[in-house]
């Protein structure tokens, strides 16, 4: 989304601002409740159709459950329980739930739900430790019905089969699921649509019994378990499906990136750094790894035959206009990158690490580019001396398999003197939860230090590069003159110092 784009969006909500408080959030993490280790959800809904999607395309899941939902209570309700075993939920990201016929609303507000105690659970879905909890935008009428559309993604589920393969082998992975949809109330009808990257899918469950005809059913890439009818399925039962398929591309897993930009209002630059811990959770090497194979598999890959589940370049699409990009890792610069800048169309910096990345093989880097501030940065009529910053949460490479990223600390640097830092997050669906710090960022020829905005996330993926991080913040212009006079006194402190002891007689001997 372009940035005038966002700012018009903003703008209006902005432009009644006229104290500290606002509709801009400081924290935006989402809400925790600890339950009775006893507790079960009352029975007052119905899943009357469900249509699940499990995509499988990328090195991790995308979930996404269509599910019309009808009152069977006599009073009007306004949860829903949707449950997790307790060993995936920490591995859940990017939670998004929406009424359906009403997407552009928004997401509706969320909430984790947790049981106080685990041993008499044992983390089954019969009794499941965590929940999500769905608010409806307003209380359902008993006999109502509403559609929610619930999305997720789940991290480090992916198995490859075999664990270690040869070096010109192709890589398959395995996931375990349920052909029915692990819920605590009753589901009527159901049905389960995987979505693979190609049609190579050698073993898959075949399910017994549940339908007349042949299931699953083969189309292509894509595989559907059902429609089955569960009306007589007790809330809660599982049916475990087991798919093994190719997946002949890198696992890319980042254990952590930290990703700065600097704001510079005398420069009129934003700077910006990101730092990865990069590792492939692919399948690993069955045998040493030869150079003289590797370059001959290269030839085949450059000419489009053969493909590998190594990492052997990431391209990084930029913003138009990126200038002085650089790549240096651990021992020092990398030269084995290329920058196509575009002052137009979005530039592109492509990076070669050092040696291709196998299953089980790590790599840590770091990239960095400028910008022109005044393509991400306006100022406020009102209130006066107040400014809004507009960046991506995620930028960095953007290969097709993706990027999962365990941990992510995003650190927004404004100018020293900058007050009242506000933010919120825009567009995108499934906006990991961050969590906010304010704190102070010292560089060099600082008074006191820089203002900073910390952001941190757990388990997010490359699809939240359409989360736009908007901050606005008061920078007057008695501020903006802390850096000059800082410098100016630094200066003035050293010729005096200069001075003094130029003055000093350090002659040897008597006086004449």
């Amino acid at each position: 989304m372009r940035y005038s784009a966002v700012v018009s969006t903003v703008l209006g909500l902005l432009a009644s601002i006229t104290t500290a408080d606002s509709n801009l959030t400081t924290d935006q993490e989402t809400q925790q409740k600890i339950l009775q280790s006893d507790f079960t959800p009352p029975s007052v809904f119905e899943n009357t159709n469900v249509v699940r999607t499990i995509n499988l395309e990328k090195g991790y899941v995308r979930e996404t459950v269509n599910v019309l939902v009808t009152n069977i209570d006599k009073l009007a309700q306004s949860e829903y329980y949707i449950p997790f075993e307790y060993d995936v939920m920490g591995k859940i990201g990017g939670f998004d739930a929406r009424d359906k016929k009403h997407p552009d609303g928004g997401p509706l507000e969320t909430y984790i739900a947790s049981l106080s105690g685990l041993s008499t659970l044992g983390g089954s879905l019969s009794s499941p430790t965590q929940y999500y909890v769905v608010q409806l935008p307003e209380p359902l009428a008993p006999k109502a019905s509403i559609t929610l559309s619930i999305s997720y993604h789940v991290l480090g589920v992916l198995t490859p089969l075999p664990a270690a393969i040869k070096q010109d082998e192709k890589q398959y992975l395995t996931y375990n699921f349920s052909a029915y949809l692990p819920s605590v109330y009753k589901t009527i009808k159901q049905k389960t649509k995987l979505k693979f990257p190609n049609a190579d899918v050698p073993e898959y469950t075949k399910t017994t019994g549940l339908t007349s005809a042949a299931d699953p059913e083969k189309q292509g890439s894509s595989f559907t378990y059902g429609t089955y009818d569960t009306t007589k399925v007790a809330p809660g039962a599982t049916y475990p499906v087991s798919v093994r398929y190719e997946f002949n591309r890198p696992v890319l897993v980042a254990s952590q990136l930290e990703r700065d930009v600097e704001v510079s209002h005398w420069g009129g630059n934003l700077a910006t750094e990101e730092r990865y811990w990069l590792r492939n959770d692919g399948a690993s090497l069955a045998n040493h790894f030869s150079r003289v194979a590797w370059s001959h598999q290269n030839f085949y890959i450059n000419a489009g035959q053969a493909s590998t589940s190594a990492v052997r370049e990431l391209k990084v699409p930029l913003k138009a206009g990126s200038v002085d990009p650089y790549f240096t890792d651990d021992i020092g610069n990398v030269s084995t990158s290329r920058y196509r800048p575009n002052k137009v169309r979005e530039a592109s910096l492509e990076l070669k690490p050092r040696y291709p990345i196998f299953g089980g093989w790590k790599y840590s880097f770091r990239i960095g580019w400028n910008n022109a501030l005044s393509s991400v940065l306006r100022k406020l009529k009102t209130p006066a001396d107040t400014y809004i910053l507009s960046v991506p949460l995620i930028e960095g490479p953007k290969p097709q398999e993706g990027i999962q990223y365990q941990k992510l600390t995003f650190r927004v640097i404004l100018p020293e003197g900058a007050s009242n830092v506000q933010w919120q997050t825009h567009g995108g669906h499934g906006v990991p939860l961050l969590r906010a710090e304010q704190g102070l960022h010292k560089t060099f020829m600082d008074s006191l230090g820089r203002t900073e905005l910390k952001l941190s996330a757990s388990n997010v993926v490359d699809e939240s590069r359409d989360v736009t991080v908007l901050v606005t913040y008061e920078y007057p212009f008695v501020a903006s003159l802390r850096k000059p006079a800082t410098i100016f006194a630094g200066l003035a402190a050293a010729f005096v110092i200069i001075h003094l002891l130029l003055s000093v007689d350090t002659r040897i001997g008597t006086k004449a």
